[in-house]
């Protein structure tokens, strides 16, 4: 992966520039399968744009185009999460199995000849999930995402290691909070709860992942427009 030594100015990205350059990711691959990671703090949109990016290369270019990854499948359970203390630290770098997102990502750069099972995370259940993704043989191009990714962390660089590109995905602070504070709200808690949640952790994380925003091996850092 290529390293950039500047600092990156934020500019607003539409979704049909990104399927572009994610395009021209897979072409530079001649074949392979190639890797692109979504990082960015917690609220700033990178599932949905994840989700979006793998809808519009199927739409373009056929069901073997993108495959979708997400990090949240590697949460940590509930009960791990109590046996390690960390409850009240949901979501921060310690509550994910790093080293098996890695493991799963270098599988899917050498493993191109069957189906490849990928777990995710289930907001209701507030746990994660076995199996709710698949990568097909033959797709070109998988996109996952997650706080973390451009973060200088242990377990973090390796997993970057296996992604061609890292782009950094960021909105407004104010936007970023209600979301949190809303999705928390779908989980179950109240608005309280919810605001003392967003306030106590999931700020927190996000100063984490802000302190990598300008890392070397972002190659493009922006706030994305949304579905248009």
């Amino acid at each position: 992966m290529a390293l950039m030594s500047e600092t990156l100015p934020f500019t607003i990205m539409r979704t049909d520039e990104l399927l572009d350059s994610a395009r021209d990711l897979t072409d530079r691959k001649e074949g392979a399968r190639a890797v692109l990671g979504l990082a960015g703090p917690p609220g700033a949109g990178k599932s949905t744009l994840a989700r979006a990016l793998v809808e519009g290369l199927r739409r373009r270019y056929g069901p073997l185009a993108a495959a979708y990854v997400p990090l949240d499948g590697f949460h940590l359970s509930n009960a791990q999460l109590e046996r390690l203390g960390l409850t009240s630290r949901k979501g921060s770098p310690p509550t994910f199995d790093v080293h098996g997102y890695v493991a799963l990502l270098r599988r899917l750069v050498v493993e191109g000849d069957h189906d490849i099972y990928v777990p995710d995370f289930d907001r209701t259940l507030d746990e994660p999930v076995a199996a709710r993704h698949v990568v097909r043989p033959g797709a070109e191009l998988v996109v996952t995402e997650g706080n973390y990714l451009a973060c200088e962390l242990p377990g973090w660089s390796e997993a970057r290691g296996v992604m061609d590109e890292v782009w950094y995905v960021d909105a407004d602070p104010e936007e970023r909070r209600r979301r949190l504070v809303e999705r928390q709200v779908a989980g179950g808690r109240t608005p309280e709860e919810a605001r003392e949640w967003v306030r106590t952790n999931d700020m927190p994380n996000a100063e984490i992942v802000e302190a990598s925003k300008g890392a070397p091996w972002v190659k493009r850092a922006f706030h994305w427009s949304g579905h248009d």
